[in-house]
C-alpha cells in the first residue's frame, strides 16, 4: 500500500464523521467547481455529436490556446486530460450532485445516518426537516424503504441511500426499529427542500475569540457566515479563527462576497482572466461585519480553489494570520456547459490572480497522473510532517512578492502559511489503520457507547471527559469480536488518538457538528497555534 494510501486510511477515521450524512449534508462537491452556469441546452445527446461540441466549446472558449485538431477521435475523459487536470466531464447524476450541494439545500428527508451492521442508523434529524415533522428520531434504525427491506442484505451504499431521497412532495415510507419499542413503527415523511449551512460549526473558543468552520462556498456562505458573526459578538467576539481546512471550494463570488466580510471598501480581492475571457476584477464594497478585529485562518492541502482565493487575500492585503499547511493549488477558474441529457462540461476559461497578482496554480505539465498524485508527494518528501518549512515559489522558482506590510510571499503550488503548523501522525501505525480501515472504533460508539453516555451530561463535561477503563476493556473485546489480532504495542502507542478519536465521534453523535468541533478542537495543534498567534 502506498504511503499516502496508509496515511489516508489513518486520518479517514477523524474526518469520516463529518462524512456520514447523506440526506442532509448531500453529497460532496468536487474541488473543481466553476463559479458560473450558462443556460445552454443546444448540445446533442448523442455521444459523437458531443464530442465535437465539446471541441467547439474548448476553441471559444479554453483558457489557453490549444490545438483542438489534436483531440479529435479521443474519449471524452482523455480528450480533457490534455487541457488541464480540472475541466471535467460530468455524467448527469454527478452534474446534478453538485449543483445541489453549492445551491445550499436539497430535495429530500433531512437526515444523517451511518450504515451499522448492513443497517441505516439514523445519526442525526434536522430541527424542522421533513423527517424531524414526522417523528424520525437520533438513533432509529432503518429497515424498510417503501418496499424495499434494505437491512441486513449488505447493499451498496447507493442502493440504501438512493431510494430516500427524492422528488420534493413526493412521500417515501419507512419501516423503522426503535429501543424501547417490541414493535418496528412504520412513518410516512412528506420529503421536501431541506436547507443546509456551509457554516459547520460556530462558537467560542475563549471570551474573546470566536471559531467559525466553513465546509465550501455555496450560493449561501455569505448569509451563513454573516449570522453566525452577529451572533458571536453577542457573546463577546474581537477575534476569530476561520477554519479553512479540507475546504474544496466552489464558487468564486461566493469567495470574493466572504472576503468583503474581512475587507475595507474598494480592496482588489481577486480578478480573472484567459484567452477568451477579459481581465474581470473583484473590489471589496466595504461595510462588512467583520473589517476590523484579529483574524487568522486555517488552511491545509485540502483547501482548494475558492478557499485559496480568500486566503490569498487575506494575506497579500495583511488583513490577517494565515496558519497550518500549504494549500492545494488550484488556480484555475471553471464554467459550466450544460447538455440536454443533463450532463455537464466544467471547462476550464481563465485563471484567477490574488491581489499581487499572484497565480497559485501548482503545475501539471508532467500529466495528468502525476498531478492527481502530488500531495502524495508532499508526504512523501517530508514537507506535510517537517519540523519547519521553507516558503518557496514552486512554480516559478526563486519568484516573491512583497506585500504593503512588508511581508514576502510567493506564487504557484498554493498559499504558503504565514506560520506552519506540520501534520501531527503521532500513534499512527499499522494496527490503528486496521481499525481505521474496519470501521470498528465508530462502530463500537454507535453499538456501545451511544447508549452510555447521554448529551447532557458531554456539553457539561466536554473539556475534561475521556473513556473509562470498563469502556477500553469493552473495546478490546470488541475488536476481537471482529476477528482483529491485538497488537499490544501498537495499542500502547495509538491509545491516546483512539480515545480522542471515539470522544470526538460520540460528541458528534449527540452535540451535532458543533459537538465534534468543539471536542476536536481541545486537541487540535492548528487551532491552539492559530490561538496563540492571535495574541
Amino acid at each position: 500500500m502506498k504511503k499516502f494510501t496508509r496515511y489516508n486510511l489513518l486520518i479517514a477515521l477523524t474526518y469520516s464523521v463529518t462524512l456520514i450524512g447523506g440526506m442532509f449534508l448531500g453529497y460532496k462537491f468536487l474541488k473543481d467547481q466553476g463559479f458560473k452556469v450558462e443556460p445552454r441546452s443546444r448540445y446533442a445527446e448523442n455521444h459523437n455529436q458531443k464530442v465535437d461540441d465539446i471541441i467547439h466549446i474548448i476553441k471559444k472558449n479554453y483558457v489557453d490556446e490549444v490545438n483542438a485538431d489534436s483531440l479529435q477521435h479521443l474519449p471524452i475523459d482523455s480528450l480533457l486530460h490534455q487541457l488541464d487536470p480540472h475541466s471535467i466531464y460530468l455524467p448527469p447524476t454527478k452534474a446534478f450532485e453538485m449543483a445541489e450541494s453549492l445551491e445550499g439545500n436539497f430535495e429530500g428527508i433531512g437526515v444523517e445516518y451511518y450504515i451499522l451492521n448492513d443497517t441505516l442508523l439514523v445519526t442525526h434529524v434536522l430541527k424542522d426537516g421533513p423527517a424531524f415533522l414526522a417523528g424520525l428520531k437520533q438513533g432509529d434504525r432503518i429497515l424498510k424503504i417503501d418496499s424495499n427491506v434494505v437491512s441486513g442484505r449488505s447493499l451498496p451504499r447507493s442502493e440504501m441511500t438512493g431510494k430516500i431521497k427524492g422528488k420534493r412532495g413526493t412521500p417515501v415510507q419507512l419501516l423503522i426499529a426503535r429501543a424501547g419499542l417490541v414493535n418496528p413503527t412504520l412513518l410516512t415523511i412528506k420529503r421536501g427542500k431541506v436547507d443546509v449551512s456551509s457554516v459547520d460549526a460556530a462558537y467560542m473558543l475563549n471570551p474573546e475569540t470566536a471559531y467559525i468552520r466553513i465546509s465550501k462556498f455555496g450560493a449561501n456562505t455569505d448569509r451563513d457566515f454573516v449570522e453566525a458573526v452577529k451572533n458571536l459578538k453577542t457573546k463577546g467576539m474581537r477575534k476569530l479563527v476561520l477554519d479553512l481546512r479540507d475546504n474544496g471550494g466552489g464558487y468564486v463570488t461566493a469567495a470574493t462576497s466572504l472576503a468583503n466580510q474581512f475587507l475595507q471598501e474598494n480592496k482588489l480581492i481577486v480578478y480573472t482572466q484567459g484567452k477568451h475571457e477579459p481581465r474581470t476584477d473583484y473590489f471589496a464594497t466595504g461595510g462588512g461585519e467583520f473589517e476590523q478585529g484579529k483574524l487568522a485562518v486555517l488552511i491545509n492541502e485540502n483547501s482548494a480553489s475558492a478557499s485559496e482565493i480568500f486566503a490569498g487575500a487575506i494575506q497579500d492585503l495583511d488583513r490577517g494570520i494565515i496558519v497550518g499547511r500549504r494549500s492545494f493549488g488550484k488556480g484555475l477558474v471553471q464554467e459550466q456547459f450544460p447538455f440536454e441529457d443533463g450532463s455537464a462540461l466544467n471547462l476550464t476559461i481563465a485563471r484567477y490572480y490574488t491581489p499581487l497578482g499572484r497565480s497559485i496554480q501548482k503545475s501539471y505539465k508532467k500529466g495528468y497522473a502525476a498531478y492527481q498524485h502530488e500531495l502524495e508527494d508532499r508526504l512523501n518528501d517530508g514537507e506535510l510532517t517537517a519540523k519547519a518549512v521553507v516558503a518557496k515559489d514552486t512554480v516559478q522558482k526563486g519568484t516573491a512578492y512583497i506585500t504593503a506590510g512588508g511581508k514576502k510571499v510567493f506564487s504557484g503550488g498554493g498559499i504558503q502559511p504565514d506560520v506552519y503548523v506540520k501534520l501531527d501522525t503521532l500513534g499512527y501505525n499499522k494496527f490503528y489503520a486496521t481499525l481505521v480501515n474496519k470501521k470498528v472504533l465508530i462502530d463500537f460508539v454507535f453499538n456501545v457507547l451511544a447508549e452510555r453516555y447521554l448529551p447532557t451530561y458531554l456539553a457539561q463535561n466536554l473539556e475534561s471527559f475521556t473513556l473509562s477503563d470498563n469502556d477500553f476493556k469493552d473495546l478490546i473485546n470488541y475488536i476481537q469480536s471482529k476477528n482483529i489480532k491485538i497488537e499490544p504495542k501498537q495499542l500502547a502507542a495509538s491509545k491516546s488518538i483512539i480515545y480522542n478519536d471515539m470522544k470526538v465521534m460520540l460528541c458528534k453523535y449527540h452535540l451535532g457538528d458543533i459537538g465534534y468541533y468543539k471536542a476536536s478542537n481541545l486537541t487540535d495543534p492548528v487551532v491552539r497555534t492559530a490561538l496563540n498567534s492571535l495574541q
